[in-house]
């Protein structure tokens, strides 16, 4: 079978919703090419790479995916490209904004987009690794969460994901009911129910997000803990909670912080994370209108993440 290999040629700032509309077009898996991946010994916090210098850019990143190449592909190619000039609406830098195609045979896309994914440890307890990788525990209150990066929405290691596991290790206590606003792939939902958390509501707006959430939670075998539905944001959501996560845009975060204050219990903590650098103040500001406290405010590469709490 033939593949189609489409690069966008982008900002970090549009990984996160250009990689969400190229799985919504159907894409067979997402690779990132960031060269600053190539300025480190290893990536992130042990993730070994076998990297080209060559497939690189010198600026801003490659996004790349794959579509079957059918008599559709030119209808979904044109629908990609607008879709992607519409994120201009939500004031995000798209850079370059280039967009290639080339052909590649699938035997060669299944054996090559390997080498991007390693297991990784990417908190104090937490390590992802991918399906096919055999990986030993190297202590035993290590937490391993299996990931299959075909699914939808990232493996887990992008600093956005980083930020929002390692948040959730601190914050989240024994027992707590977590809802989880924009689930993507749901490796946070799945993070959360194995650091504690009684169980969790997966929430997105995108159907391939749904399952793909309901997929990896019968991966790591916590299914029975993980409820995943099709929702924009928290409309109609009224019971409360103890914590809500969410690894979604800025511009998207800002539009939730009433319904998120309205839902956690006092002492309860709002976790967001997906905000560039930029954007902080922004966020940290709607979410002080909205009646939080400030808690935390981290930083990886280009990336925040800002805890909040309610008032007890």
């Amino acid at each position: 079978m033939k593949w189609s290999e489409i690069c966008i040629h982008t900002t970090n700032e549009a990984i996160e919703p250009v990689s969400n509309i190229l799985h919504e077009a159907g894409a067979s898996g997402v690779v990132i090419e960031d060269p600053q991946d190539l300025l480190r010994e290893s990536a992130p916090l042990g993730e070994i790479y076998e990297l080209n210098p060559d497939d690189y850019p010198e600026e801003g990143v490659y996004v790349k995916a794959y579509l079957p190449v059918n008599s559709f592909l030119s209808e979904t190619v044109d629908e990609i490209k607008q879709s992607i000039n519409n994120l201009l609406v939500f004031d995000i830098d798209l850079g370059h904004n280039n967009i290639t195609m080339s052909e590649i045979n699938e035997e060669d896309w299944a054996t090559a987009w390997k080498k991007y994914y390693k297991p990784v440890k990417i908190s104090e307890k937490i390590t992802i690794i991918p399906t096919w990788e055999d990986y030993t525990p190297v202590s035993s209150d290590e937490i391993i969460i299996e990931m299959d990066p075909g699914m939808a929405f990232g493996t887990g290691t992008h600093p956005t994901t980083v930020l929002s596991i390692q948040a959730l290790e601190q914050y989240l206590k024994k027992e707590d009911a977590v809802l989880d606003v924009g689930a993507g792939s749901g490796i946070l939902s799945v993070a959360a129910v194995l650091l504690g958390a009684k169980g969790v509501q997966a929430f997105d707006l995108d159907d391939v997000a749904v399952k793909s959430t309901k997929l990896n939670a019968e991966l790591n075998n916590v299914e029975d803990r993980v409820t995943s539905k099709q929702n924009n944001l928290l409309d109609g959501i009224e019971e409360e909670t103890d914590l809500i996560v969410s690894n979604i845009l800025a511009e998207i975060i800002v539009l939730f912080t009433d319904d998120a204050y309205k839902v956690l219990k006092p002492g309860g903590y709002f976790i967001t994370s997906g905000i560039i650098s930029g954007k902080k103040d922004l966020v940290r500001d709607r979410l002080v209108q909205s009646g939080f406290e400030i808690v935390e405010t981290n930083k990886m590469e280009d990336w925040i993440s800002i805890i909040a709490k309610k008032p007890e």
